[in-house]
């Protein structure tokens, strides 16, 4: 399971410090080649058992910037409760 963070992330490292998997890298470290900041979708949990709603889009300043990924998620994973639809933001304003 995992979050996907956008082309409008501004780099601010607001979520960094907020994954509790430190399933989060900055742009230097994605491992697609984009400039921005990468979830790594093997180690994300959507903070199933940590929170309530993903902590990386809670701190994250910019809305819409962290979807949900349907596209990384297995079908014997848990899923956070407030998942929404694929691509939709996981935190609304």
């Amino acid at each position: 399971m995992a979050v996907l963070i956008t082309d409008t992330c501004i780099s601010c490292d607001a979520c960094l410090d907020e994954c509790p998997t430190e399933s989060i890298v900055d742009n230097d470290e994605n491992p697609t080649g984009e400039d921005i900041y990468y979830v790594n979708p093997d180690t994300c949990t959507e903070c199933v058992g940590d929170h309530d709603a993903p902590a990386c889009a809670d701190a994250c300043p910019t809305e819409g910037c962290i979807v949900w990924d349907d596209s990384s998620v297995a079908p014997d994973q848990p899923r956070n409760a407030s998942r929404g639809a694929d691509k939709e933001p996981c935190v609304e304003e």
